[in-house]
């Protein structure tokens, strides 16, 4: 079941802050599973069952922008700790996040609203997540939540403001592999999965009858800049992502179709995965 619609939010809750999310959909629903019994050998045949609730399941659609990028990082990834004070300017400060290798994470909670029926889930967290850039279109980045408490109705009619504000897209990314500026590039995704322990694969979508990309990669730096010019500081509004270690799996371009342009490579990330969120703000982002 996916949910669409500007009438539905999403709004997510943690110890310092509550954000409404600006989601493109959310299959958010409660996870429910059956205790059977089976049918006895006398007697009609029926099997009896009892319906029991496992918590909450689903994913969250979203758009980065400057306003939810730095907590959606921290939530994805894991914890920030203190921020940096970035020389060379007055206010600006660096959030550092880095991929935990443990299935645990930050915790909050999920208040979904479709109209007539708001629901609380308590003590979600992020089990995978998925970040995609592809040409022409805005960064999004898909949250799977989990969490084992039961759904209850929300009582509450005060709504969230929605973080919006300007999104991070495609045509402001840059890739160095290497080193090196690959421009070929025609989109990326990074898949991981945070079950008992961490894995990390991404898939680099990039145009043929150019450089090719090495199939051992050290260092691959993705950043993101916000394209319009009135932010006062130079990384204010901009995120930094960096994984290393990256081996080439499979070549997963179509080998039956003559002109094929785009070939997509999967990496799997045997390193380190971090990103470097810049705010305004020395607070906590969590």
């Amino acid at each position: 079941m996916s949910v669409q619609g500007r009438d539905c939010c999403i709004t997510l809750k943690t110890q310092y802050r509550e954000m409404g999310l600006p989601y493109s959909e959310e299959t958010i629903r409660e996870a429910v599973s059956i205790l059977k019994e089976e049918a006895a050998i006398e007697g009609d045949g029926n099997c009896g069952a009892i319906r029991r609730s496992r918590g909450v399941t689903g994913c969250v659609v979203t758009p980065l922008s400057i306003e939810t990028a730095p907590l959606l990082f921290v939530l994805a990834l894991g914890r920030s700790g203190l921020p940096a004070f970035v020389s060379g300017t007055r206010v600006l400060y660096r959030h550092t996040v880095n991929l935990s290798a443990m299935e645990s994470g930050l915790r909050f909670d999920l208040i979904q609203d479709r109209g007539a029926v708001r629901t609380l889930y308590e003590g979600c967290r992020v089990k995978d997540f998925e970040l995609r850039i592809m040409r022409g279109e805005a960064i999004k980045l898909k949250l799977d939540i989990a969490g084992n408490f039961s759904p209850v109705c929300y009582p509450y009619p005060e709504k969230a403001a929605v973080y919006s504000g300007e999104r991070f897209k495609e045509d402001g990314v840059k890739y160095r592999i290497n080193g090196t500026e690959y421009k070929n590039i025609y989109g990326l995704t990074i898949a991981t999965r945070k079950d008992g322990g961490t894995q990390t694969e991404v898939r680099i979508h990039r145009t043929m009858n150019s450089a090719e990309l090495p199939p051992i990669i050290e260092t691959l730096e993705i950043t993101a800049q916000l394209l319009h010019d009135h932010y006062d500081y130079r990384l204010y509004g901009a995120f930094r992502l960096n994984l290393s270690r990256l081996v080439l799996m499979a070549d997963e371009t179509a080998i039956n179709a003559g002109d094929t342009v785009i070939g997509p490579l999967r990496y799997y990330c045997a390193g380190d995965f971090s990103a470097d969120v810049f705010t305004t703000s020395e607070e906590v982002i969590e």
